[in-house]
């Protein structure tokens, strides 16, 4: 009796600091409600008639299930159950996961570079991390992890799909996907790597014109940002930067905070983003200003169905801020804000808290934000030739030099360079398609309807 008490008490005494309540299970009545045939109603537990049921059934779990589980298991899987019922991002994180967790947003970390969600019950792969095991393999946006290392993630938390894809350097996961438009299972071994926090990728398209790639939004995204926009200036010379492409397709997103500074680089003033939670204490309202980083020039921001969360927040404060020109395809719609939330014992709770609203109050959740210009991803054809669309007098044989150039000739890591950035742009035709309005941006601000 002793023991059932106690077990009682503390399974009080865990639920009550959640403050939470459970709805009743149909069938189940308040002694004091009145019932009468068909005008029979469920009525809501009382706090203390939810705790005592779960104390109830704690108990009879604990003394009669199949095999021996421990008090603090039970609870830890209640938790689990607790939060996964809530929304696809809220969960409970061992003290492990919780480190683990810590890990990915501010040092190096072992998995295969995947960025996953619940959707409608399926492990789903919101982005790949470019340049990881997950990317080269070819897992791709929209992907439905099945199994992984044989057991079917069907019953399977998130936190237990991430725990059991990572691991140990050069060791292998084996996972079973289906693909976005496949009809059967893929079967991919992936060797796991380290997965670096390096966010930032930025390269030359033509001359002033500068491609910034955002793979993911860790702890020094916005330092890195600004190293590559130095970088770019000084490369630009006296013309400046004419026009940047900000690429956040297949970006799943990650801190906030550093959503906002990105979004400030690019911004001088105004409304960046807003989050709107169940009370005034978690409301709150980012703003712009002015900086002597702040950067002016014309913009296209390309996004697609894996650019989420933090992309969004900054995708749609540029396109309500009419900053910049978005491009690409309608992003993934993740407008919820998780706070981590530290226990006593080195776990952590992911808890959505509120929802993030753009300069215009609208809220992204479910809808992502629609591009100004919407272009679909086309696959080059493997008959396509890879110069086809950039061939120039230039790239002529014998032409003749233009008098006023003042590049001089190019040595051969600078052709090696340029020959990279056309085979990237043959590739790929929203990029292509987004270095040419960007170039055409101040001529279309210019046009006025008289």
């Amino acid at each position: 009796m002793q023991h059932r008490l106690a077990g009682f008490c503390l399974t009080l005494l865990l639920v009550s600091c959640c403050g939470c309540s459970m709805p009743v299970p149909a069938g189940a009545q308040p002694a004091d409600t009145k019932q009468t045939g068909s005008e029979e109603k469920q009525q809501p537990l009382s706090k203390f008639d939810a705790l005592r049921r779960f104390g109830q059934v704690l108990d009879i779990v604990e003394r009669s299930y199949v095999n021996d589980i421990g008090q603090a298991e039970l609870v830890n899987g209640a938790i689990k159950g607790m939060l996964q019922g809530l929304d696809p991002h809220s969960s409970f994180m061992s003290a492990d996961e919780y480190k683990e967790m810590q890990e990915t947003t501010s040092g190096e970390f072992f998995g295969i570079g995947v960025e996953i969600a619940m959707e409608n019950g399926q492990v789903t792969v919101v982005a790949p991390i470019e340049d990881t095991p997950a990317f080269n393999a070819g897992m791709k946006t929209g992907d439905i992890i099945l199994t992984i290392d044989g057991k079917s993630t069907q019953e399977m938390t998130l936190q237990d799909v991430v725990s059991r894809i990572r691991g140990p350097k050069d060791t292998k996961v084996e996972l079973s996907i289906l693909h976005t438009n496949g009809k059967e299972p893929v079967h991919l071994s992936i060797v796991r790597g380290a997965i670096p926090i390096i966010s930032v990728k930025s390269k030359k398209l033509e001359d002033g014109y500068y491609w910034v790639r955002l793979t993911r939004f860790s702890e020094k995204t916005t330092d890195e940002l600004i190293e590559a926009v130095a970088e770019a200036k000084k490369d630009a010379g006296k013309g400046g930067i004419k026009g940047i492409v900000l690429d956040l397709r297949n970006n799943p997103g990650g801190l906030l905070s550093q959503a906002v500074s990105v979004s400030d680089l690019f911004l001088q003033k105004g409304t960046i983003v807003s989050i709107k939670g169940r009370s005034n204490v978690t409301e709150r309202v980012y703003t712009a200003s002015i900086q002597g980083t702040d950067v002016e020039a014309p913009m296209v921001v390309l996004i697609n169905a894996g650019s989420a969360s933090a992309s969004e927040i900054v995708a749609g404060a540029l396109k309500d801020q009419h900053r910049a020109l978005i491009v690409g395809e309608r992003s993934f719609g993740k407008g919820s804000v998780q706070n981590i939330i530290p226990l006593a014992d080195g776990s952590g709770l992911k808890l959505t808290v509120a929802l993030y609203y753009t300069p215009d109050n609208k809220s992204i959740q479910a809808e992502g934000v629609s591009p100004d210009v919407e272009i679909p991803f086309e696959k080059p054809s493997d008959n396509d030739k890879e110069n086809r669309f950039l061939l120039r007098e230039a790239d002529l044989n014998r032409h003749l030099e233009n008098s006023t150039s003042t590049g001089g000739e190019k040595n051969s890591a600078s052709q090696a360079e340029d020959k990279q950035v056309k085979e990237q742009l043959a590739r790929d035709n929203q990029l292509r398609m987004a270095l040419q309005l960007v170039k055409g941006l101040p001529s279309m601000q210019a046009i006025k309807n008289r």
